[in-house]
């Protein structure tokens, strides 16, 4: 979508027209519900914070500063919904850039796909470990690749705080992944401190 586009539909859904944020709903639907699937681990879950996130979304558009970008402003919806969510149920799950590799090679592949669905369950396991922040800001770093300045703005933390919570996160999950893989002798799931 081009920007001039994305502003228009915005403007649009501002001044009442249900077409129009129907059209961002349906452009920005699926990094919305991956945002949301990486922060609650569960299809169904992810689905219903989907949809919260687009209605609060609605419900907060004559409030939306155009000079702030649309999909950082929307994902921090979502963030925050899913933040609550975590809390509320105490149950965390999340998944993290290396959930997303696709094993090398054809997909067709039962054993690589088998390996690739072990990995992601042992990493899965892993970052469940992690307050909500922490897990919003790696997802937000690592599969949006959103600025360190981008994510205290959706987060409402300062840009230090931020760095905080990123080093504090990397540092638990590579520690427990090197216990890991001396207890078992397998390689590193490709979670590093860098």
């Amino acid at each position: 979508m081009e920007p001039r586009e994305e502003g228009q539909w915005i403007a649009a859904a501002q001044g009442g027209d249900d077409l129009a944020f129907a059209r961002l709903v349906e452009h920005y639907a699926k990094p919305v519900h991956n945002l949301c699937y990486r922060m609650l681990g569960n299809l169904a879950d992810a689905e219903d914070a989907a949809q919260e996130t687009f209605l609060k979304a609605y419900q907060k558009l004559k409030s939306y500063d155009p000079l702030r970008p649309f999909p950082t402003w929307l994902l921090s919806i979502g963030a925050h919904h899913c933040i609550d969510q975590l809390r509320r149920r105490r149950f965390q799950l999340i998944s993290l850039e290396a959930l997303h590799r696709r094993p090398a090679g054809r997909e067709s592949q039962p054993e690589r796909l088998a390996e690739h669905a072990r990995e992601q369950a042992r990493l899965q396991a892993e970052l469940a470990k992690l307050g909500p922040y922490e897990r919003a800001a790696i997802v937000m770093h690592y599969w949006y690749d959103l600025s360190y300045q981008e994510i205290g703005a959706a987060l409402g933390l300062s840009v230090s705080a931020v760095k905080s919570r990123m080093h504090r996160a990397r540092r638990d999950l590579a520690a427990r992944a090197e216990t890991e893989r001396q207890a078992s002798g397998r390689e590193p799931t490709g979670v590093t401190t860098a």
